[in-house]
Formats: C-alpha cells, structure tokens, sequence
C-alpha cells in the first residue's frame, strides 16, 4: 500500500533547504469556523498521536491552509511558521470592526470616496516592502504572559510595540462596490486583517476583512491540501 503522504525535502521561496530528507508534515485545509487548536485536537484524535502542534495560526473565520505535525516532527514547525504565507483577502469597505473581521461588531462607519482600479491598485503598491504594524488587540500575542484577545473581550487595551513586517508582494484581483480583493504574500507575524484595515484608510474610509483564504505556507501549497474528512479517510486506510 503506498504511502499515505510523499517524503519530500522541503523549500522556501528561496530555495534554501528547510528540511531533512525524510521529514514528513501534514498540509491540512482548516475549514471556516474551527480555530487552528480545534484542528490540532482532531489530527491528534485521528493519528492518536499525543504530540501535535501547527506552524502558523490561522484566525477562525479564514481558511486554508494549516501546516501540522506530530511528534518528533513537531519540532520542524519552527522553520515553518518562519517562512513566507501567501493569502487572498476581500477587503469590505465602508465599515470597521472591533476585530477587524466578520467576528466583531461594527464600530464605525465612513463613506467611500469615488474609487477605481489605478486608485486602489496604487495604493496597494504603496505597502510592497518592510514597514511596521501594531498587532491588533484580538489576537493570541501576549503581553505581560496574557493574550491579548482575552484583555480585549474585557475591553481592556494595552500599548502593543510594532513589529517589523515585509509586504512581498500584493495584487488587486477585484473591485466590486465596497468590495475589494487582493492576493498578497507576506513575511511572518504580518497580520492581514490589520493591513485590510490600512488599505482602507489609505483609500481614505475604514474596512475589516470580509474573507480570508491561506493559499501558501513556504513550499506548501492549497492545491495539495487536504480536508479533515480526507485526511481521515487516507490515514485510516493506510493502517487498514
């Protein structure tokens, strides 16, 4: 019976080699709605594998791509959460959230100027590089050994430091009306839905993220993903 995933050496953007020979991790499609843990807790369920850790949190209400690994591997996840993420976001303009995504409540609106093509994807040039970001208070980075969202559904908020990130690149994929979608890759520890929320007032309004969809973690792409369901129905056969 083969295999149930292909040994392979894995590589970042760079080519550089991440990766002994015969490491193996597991390329998982995170459904919307399951929290990167809730995943975790399934694949440990499935493998019975006590170990199990992720390579990157993903936010509950995006998909995609969710690098795991169990074990020994596990320790491979380091150089995983390291490498370069690929996304496609859709950007509601017009409106803000306390989350800065579909999971908070509205907390201001703001008219949208007369835009186009040029104008967004301009604007969007004008993130291509290293810069800076405040991580936003609904996140899981901890100050003060707390995180920040536990704070934040106190309403309590603290002074963040802004961290160094490196917009890859970014494209406009689509404009419709208050809706605008991107595809753009980032270094590690950027926050998408804080950059949504830039554009949108770079384009002169305020907006959170509408969708968020991984397509890219390193090497490992969302064409080669696989769900919880076939994922479970694989390894099951594997030790059939």
């Amino acid at each position: 019976m083969k295999p149930l995933y292909t040994k392979r050496r894995l590589v970042d953007c760079s080519k550089k080699n991440l990766f002994k020979k015969n490491t193996m991790i597991y390329n998982i499609y995170k459904p919307t709605g399951w929290t990167s843990f809730d995943v975790v807790k399934k694949i440990r369920f499935i493998t019975k594998e006590k170990k199990v850790g992720h390579g990157g949190t993903l936010d509950p209400f995006a998909e995609g791509v969710l690098i795991v690994a169990t074990g020994k591997d596990t320790k491979q996840l380091t150089e995983v959460s390291g490498t370069d993420k690929s996304y496609i976001a859709t950007i509601k303009l017009g409106e803000i959230t306390n989350t800065l995504d579909t999971e908070g409540i509205i907390t201001e609106k703001k008219e949208i100027p007369d835009l186009n093509d040029d104008i967004i994807a301009k604007a969007l040039n004008s993130f291509i590089g290293k810069t800076q970001q405040i991580p936003p208070m609904f996140s899981a980075k901890k100050i003060g050994g707390k995180k920040l969202y536990e704070l934040a559904r106190k309403n309590i908020e603290v002074k963040r430091e802004p961290v160094f990130i490196n917009v890859r690149q970014i494209k406009l994929l689509s404009y419709i009306t208050e809706y605008i979608s991107i595809s753009v890759t980032v270094s590690k520890g950027t926050y998408i839905r804080v950059l949504g929320k830039d554009i949108a007032e770079k384009l002169g309004t305020v907006g959170y993220l509408k969708s968020l969809k991984r397509i890219k973690v390193g090497s490992f792409s969302i064409t080669d993903s696989k769900t919880l369901s076939e994922f479970e129905k694989k390894w099951k056969l594997s030790k059939a």
